[in-house]
């Protein structure tokens, strides 16, 4: 990482453990703590006034966000979803609601006082299927193919190693998984110092990617079924916007045989106790599976 990159990253940090303090700190105060957003472009507001009142109030004070993933993303009963950049928690207790109790809720943050004010606030809503992780959304701390959903509130635009975040995206997304983000994006026609005019990057403008850049970065990694929606204006030419994806199924494994014989159906030294999947991010028995392999032993 650059020294640049390194200072914007603090820069980015600061600005949300000082969010996470205004919050905890107005907690205390007669009326609850005041929301860290009044922009209407940003914030609670975005979210439906059922969403809001069914979650403790330091969670929805502490909503930084652009958008509302957790609507976006579709989410059904019993699937696992990851927040990157959970912040006060408003999303990952809401996805944890949709989910249920046979799902899970992972909530990815980097700020200390946020994970701190995320903790509480899961311990008010009495969510038990609920986990947060302290890490980078460069450097997920979770294993490939954990999850089926992820979402993130307006942070993507914040990394300045966007093309590391979409392939942590994709790499622990479950085969056929899915993305639901909100994030700012520039309009095709604004070159980067055009936008950093528009707004500082912790602001989540200067950091911004164009629409085709958005769609380029996330083909790069993988994704297929692309979309990116604009739903409102945040600047000039600049908008806060749906992103959705989709992680490929696994495909049928075209068995093969290596010329000494040792490999079929995507696993290597097949049916013997050194056998291993061919591909790394699958189990032997996935790849077996995959590929209707007769050798199942």
């Amino acid at each position: 990482m650059t020294e640049q990159s390194t200072d914007l990253r603090e820069t980015v940090r600061r600005r949300y453990a000082a969010a996470a303090v205004k919050v905890t700190e107005g907690g205390t105060a007669c009326c609850g703590p005041e929301p860290v957003e009044v922009d209407e472009n940003f914030g609670s507001t975005l979210y439906a006034a059922d969403d809001r009142e069914a979650l403790p109030a330091a969670a929805v004070a502490a909503s930084l966000g652009c958008g509302n993933p957790t609507a976006v993303a579709e989410l059904r009963e019993g699937e696992r979803v990851l927040d990157l950049g959970s912040g006060g928690g408003i999303d990952v207790l809401l996805s944890a609601r949709r989910v249920g109790p046979t799902g899970k809720a992972y909530g990815l943050d980097m700020t200390d006082e946020m994970l701190a004010l995320a903790l509480a606030n899961t311990a008010k809503a009495g969510a038990t299927n609920v986990e947060f992780l302290k890490g980078t959304i460069e450097a997920v701390p979770l294993p490939a193919n954990t999850v089926d959903v992820v979402i993130s509130n307006c942070v993507i635009n914040l990394s300045t190693d966007k093309p590391a975040v979409f392939a942590e995206m994709f790499r622990v997304l479950k085969p056929g998984g899915r993305i639901g983000v909100s994030d700012v994006v520039a309009d095709d026609s604004l070159a980067p110092e055009q936008r950093g005019e528009r707004g500082d990057y912790v602001g989540c403008i200067a950091g911004a990617l164009s629409f085709a850049e958005y769609r380029e970065g996330l083909q790069a990694a993988g994704f297929t079924d692309i979309s990116t929606t604009p739903t409102h204006a945040v600047a000039n030419g600049m908008h806060s916007a749906i992103i959705r994806a989709a992680k490929p199924a696994a495909g049928p494994v075209i068995a093969t045989a290596s010329a000494t014989g040792d490999s079929c159906c995507g696993v290597t030294a097949c049916c013997t106790s050194a056998e291993q999947s061919a591909d790394p991010s699958v189990t032997v028995s996935e790849a077996k599976n995959a590929a209707g392999c007769a050798c199942q032993s």
